[in-house]
């Protein structure tokens, strides 16, 4: 839906106020690749599950026990956290498990009304009890 004139001009005049008090900010927002974006939190996420690796490492040299299963068991959530946020990450980026496009998918055959399990074990019922 397009913009009134108002709108567009309200808009437009923001913009100009936006780039007038911080032209910095405008030209970092308009040139910002979304990709650099995610690869950036590739880069932290794998950081975190490294300090992760640490962190599971460090429990055992400490010899408190409870103390030491503590910090073990908080770096492996560190570990699994980061390598899901990594992974949503790399999929968002790649495009990897988007939504297919509908105009490419191929038509699957018809195969006739699907009967559900228990219709097709009362037709085998029948059968068996009519035969010979």
């Amino acid at each position: 839906m397009p913009l009134s004139d108002h709108e567009q001009r309200q808009l437009d005049q923001i913009e100009r106020a936006l780039y007038a008090e911080d032209p910095k900010f405008v030209s970092a927002v308009r040139s910002t690749d979304p990709k650099v974006h995610y690869k950036r939190r590739i880069w932290k996420a794998a950081i975190g599950f490294v300090l992760g690796l640490i962190v599971v490492m460090a429990g055992p040299i400490l010899n408190t026990m409870p103390i030491s299963i503590v910090i073990s068991v908080a770096g492996f959530l560190l570990m699994v956290f980061c390598c899901a946020w990594g992974l949503t990450s790399w999929k968002r980026m790649t495009g990897i498990g988007a939504e297919p496009d509908p105009r490419k998918r191929s038509p699957k055959p018809s195969r006739g009304p699907k009967s559900s399990f228990m219709e097709r074990m009362e037709e085998r019922w029948r059968r068996r009890h009519e035969g010979p």
